[in-house]
């Protein structure tokens, strides 16, 4: 499984998640159009900015109970468990998908329990296109984006872990790097991680001269213009 430093990590948490996919497009252009959650996604809380970490990633439903009993569902929660502490490097976000079609966040796999064990066993984030519940009693530090908030686990069940999910429209497989923020969130392919901080620098500063333009008295057309010429030639 591919690993990049812990401090390139913590220099991507750095910039936002827009920049992060601004910056893709000029180091990976043919990923411009996809990667990235395009579906609406709750941030519990904006507050704790950006976070970096590798996909661990998992399906759920809710609307029926498990075809799993006795120790063969007791194998599964094990097994899921086992997966979140030693499945690929740390920190991890956990990338849940919600089977359950049109009525996925019937029931929530996430509140105040399944927040504090994830973020014991090394888990900084969930993203799901399920339900998340508990919001005042989750773990302190532990974020989360959903596709909805919801009152009920109902009859939650992990049906698998380790395999690709689709959540939000970002296709995501186990140990991919994922970069997320209050805007979603998008999959840092590992072979231009390293490429990102200078793509985003570069990028702040065409944007700046624009910027800086728009913002001085009597900004017209003209300046306009003369400022993304100006802008056009940092390289």
């Amino acid at each position: 499984m591919p690993e990049i430093s812990a401090e390139l990590i913590s220099q991507l948490t750095t910039i936002d998640t827009p920049t992060a996919c601004n910056a893709l497009e000029i180091v990976i252009p043919e990923r411009r159009g996809f990667g990235y959650t395009v579906e609406p996604l709750v941030c519990t809380r904006p507050e704790l900015g950006v976070m970096v970490g590798y996909a661990r990633t998992a399906c759920i439903r809710a609307m029926h109970p498990s075809d799993l009993r006795g120790s063969e569902a007791r194998e599964m929660s094990d097994g899921y468990y086992k997966y979140i502490d030693s499945g690929g490097p740390k920190p991890s976000i956990v990338v849940i998908q919600d089977l359950d079609g049109d009525a996925k966040g019937y029931g929530s796999y996430w509140g105040e329990v399944n927040s504090n064990i994830h973020y014991g066993l090394g888990c900084q984030a969930v993203i799901t296109d399920g339900s998340v519940r508990d919001l005042p009693d989750v773990a302190d530090g532990f974020q989360m984006w959903a596709g909805r908030v919801g009152p009920s686990h109902a009859f939650v069940h992990t049906v698998n872990y380790g395999q690709p999910v689709n959540v939000c429209g970002m296709r995501v497989r186990d140990g991919d790097l994922i970069h997320a923020d209050q805007h979603g969130a998008v999959v840092i392919p590992f072979e231009v991680a390293d490429k990102v901080l200078d793509a985003a620098a570069e990028i702040a500063k065409r944007e700046g001269v624009i910027i800086a333009a728009a913002q001085q008295p009597g900004f017209s057309f003209d300046k306009l213009k003369e400022a993304q010429g100006k802008a056009a030639e940092i390289h």
